[in-house]
């Protein structure tokens, strides 16, 4: 079967990573392997005959033996509410892909890198930094990471190790709606100010991946442009009309 054709996988593991969202770690037969940054489409079928599909960003790093999904259960979804809250082990999904060869990084590709995302905007860039830590790269990277409240922070403690590996990765927060106490990190949504503070120069023609809601994807991308980076060098990703963490 072609990348494109439908095949079956199995549900392996459904486990939370915050109150929203939940990591589908799924047993694919005959999977051939997909490029850190790359999407899956899921389709659902109901009873009656009626589908519904939704593409979903991998979270897994391609050497990884199953494939991870990270979803986030919006309340007003067709599909999510199913595969964070009902999707048990053992059932199945009907899957497509991987799709996609824009938005997708190697190391083999090089640096710096600049990874800026917002709320599940993460996953495709968590992809790329499994893979980086996998294959011992040393490409130094920088992720700016916009969340409502540090409980809504996906993969948190996971960031936290591959930060303290001491490879060239720094992770910084930016907490928009609550802060716990003591916070002294950025409480506002990502700005002009925050991307110079903590990104790279534009001299040193950094490799950026934005992705998250559409509105904050085009807000950063425009930014990084106007503080002089290439935009032939800046790839984003978008999704909504989510709110804007």
């Amino acid at each position: 079967m072609g990348r494109l054709s439908w095949r079956l996988a199995e549900v392996a593991e459904v486990r939370p990573e915050t109150e929203r969202v939940a990591t589908l770690a799924l047993e694919v037969p005959g999977w051939d392997g997909h490029l850190p940054g790359q999407h899956l489409d899921v389709r659902l079928t109901a009873e009656d005959g009626y589908t519904a599909e939704r593409a979903y960003s991998i979270a897994s790093a391609p050497d990884e033996r199953r494939v991870e999904l990270a979803v986030e259960r919006l309340d007003d979804g067709e599909v999510s509410p199913y595969l964070t809250e009902e999707l048990r082990q053992g059932d199945q999904l009907e899957l497509r892909g991987p799709v996609g060869g824009y938005f997708v990084w190697e190391p083999g590709r090089g640096g710096p890198l600049l990874l800026v995302a917002g709320g599940s905007g993460v996953v495709p860039l968590m992809a790329m930094l499994r893979h980086r830590a996998a294959t011992g790269s040393q490409v130094p990277a920088r992720l700016l990471y916009s969340s409502r409240s540090l409980d809504d922070v996906i993969f948190r403690e996971e960031l936290e190790r591959l930060a303290a590996a001491g490879d060239g990765l720094t992770v910084t927060h930016a907490l928009t709606r609550a802060q716990p106490p003591g916070w002294t990190g950025y409480a506002r949504r990502i700005d002009a100010a925050m991307l110079e503070e903590v990104g790279w120069r534009p001299g040193e023609r950094p490799l950026a991946y934005v992705c998250g809601p559409t509105r904050l994807v085009e807000a950063v991308a425009g930014q990084l442009v106007a503080l002089g980076h290439d935009p032939a060098r800046v790839r984003t990703e978008r999704f909504g009309p989510t709110g804007v963490p």
